[in-house]
């Protein structure tokens, strides 16, 4: 089944329009949820609207309302939020373009796909969309979604576009509250340069599918022995690594480090000193290992 469209309007670009519909991009169908039970007949609990002086009450008697006061409320109604219509009810004017990495992800929030709205706009949809491919730009624009303007991005994606709406500055939280206190302390050069190393030993490229939910898969594990009637197998909490010296854990991380010395029998000679790698030496040797196994991987 087609999945249903969240809103259907206008792309418009100056003089230059489309109908176009917008659809979810993301579902979370797939994710375990639970339902709350009585703990004796295990029926579903129903959540009832309750009125503190009539007790419970219909739903369709119920009104929405602004609090403009403590306990103070101004009545809205259906008519009262139709009569509030501006141009982004059902236009997505194209307001501005930016580069596409300076929008900071911590204002991005919900992403959607956007399509044209029937054969007669996918000629102007295609040539909005590779304009802005071409360009390596995003648009800024507005709609009115869920009864509330939302600004949003929109770029090429494939043979269609992707919409992400953004939150309202009012929204997100200043950082000096969480940030502050933190020293701007400089580390030693040679720790950077070892944890620089370390990250170039694992970069690769990104698959969603390399990284699935591991906490949802044990759950699911659970669930089916459950229902097999067999007792659910408690997983040991992970135990703290020790404390150890930050140099000395980069250059065992990077496998630069110097082995443990062998438990000498009584009367063997004593063996001469391993001497400290330097960072260069630590460095090559990190290079030789990643290298290794490299030729091991395609071998």
């Amino acid at each position: 089944m087609a999945a249903r469209a969240s809103w259907k309007g206008y792309l418009k670009l100056s003089l230059v329009s489309c109908p176009v519909k917008l659809f979810p991009a993301t579902s979370a169908s797939e994710r375990i949820t639970f339902n709350q039970l009585h703990k004796d007949t295990h029926n579903r609990i129903n959540m009832k609207p309750v009125d503190p002086e009539l007790g419970l009450v219909e739903r369709s008697d119920l009104v929405k309302g602004y609090e403009y006061e403590d306990k103070q409320y101004v009545i809205i109604e259906e008519s009262d939020l139709e009569s509030v219509r501006i141009e982004s009810s059902h236009t997505m004017n194209i307001e501005a373009f930016v580069d596409e990495g300076e929008v900071d992800p911590i204002y991005q929030d919900s992403p959607y796909y956007l399509a044209p709205d029937g054969a007669m706009a996918e000629e102007t949809f295609a040539v909005l969309r590779e304009a802005m491919r071409q360009s390596g730009k995003v648009a800024i624009a507005r709609l009115v979604m869920t009864s509330r303007e939302r600004v949003v991005t929109i770029g090429a994606r494939e043979n269609g576009m992707f919409v992400t709406t953004l939150r309202n500055p009012a929204e997100v939280r200043g950082t000096t509250e969480y940030f502050g206190n933190i020293p701007d302390a400089k580390p030693e050069k040679e720790m950077l340069e070892l944890a620089e190393k370390l990250i170039e030993q694992k970069v690769k490229t990104f698959d969603p599918k390399d990284y699935e939910d591991r906490y949802e898969i044990a759950l699911m594990a659970m669930i089916k022995e459950k229902l097999k009637g067999h007792k659910p197998i408690i997983a040991a909490a992970p135990e703290r690594g020790n404390v150890i010296n930050l140099m000395d854990a980069l250059k065992a991380s990077l496998g630069t480090a110097k082995p443990a010395a062998p438990s000498k029998a009584k009367g063997e000679p004593a063996k001469p000193a391993t001497k400290k790698p330097t960072l260069k030496e630590a460095v090559e040797a990190s290079k030789a290992v990643a290298g290794k196994t490299t030729t091991r991987k395609k071998a």
